[in-house]
């Protein structure tokens, strides 16, 4: 994700969501029970950004030494069910906070999305 110099780039198989305010009913119309809303579990948003998904390693070229396998351009991932400009529903104590260019996102691993709409 770009603004203005500054590039943010989302690692592995996170998620960058844009927080939307806890209410009882969120903007895509996913009701929440008063439960989730008010011991914040359960919180909602927008991905602005996702990683490419879980490395996984080519094994077959070093199957006698595994520990020597780097990273490179020929990395292959397991791919992201999330996308950019679905809704997610995630828990929100997964979440870690961060703030880039006064605005406010959470960074979510992707085994804590419970629902994704588009």
């Amino acid at each position: 994700m770009k603004k203005g110099k500054k590039e943010l780039i989302v690692v592995g198989d996170r998620v960058l969501i844009r927080v939307e305010d806890g209410e009882e009913r969120t903007k895509v119309g996913l009701y929440l029970p008063a439960t989730a809303v008010e011991g914040q579990q359960v919180q909602g948003g927008t991905i602005v950004a996702t990683g490419p998904g879980q490395p996984l390693p080519a094994v077959e070229d070093h199957l006698d030494e595994p520990w020597r396998i780097t990273a490179g351009p020929q990395m292959k991932h397991v791919p992201m069910q999330a996308q950019v400009g679905d809704y997610a529903l995630f828990f929100r104590k997964a979440a870690v906070e961060i703030t880039f260019d006064d605005e406010r996102y959470l960074v979510v691993p992707q085994a804590a999305i419970l629902t994704l709409a588009r």
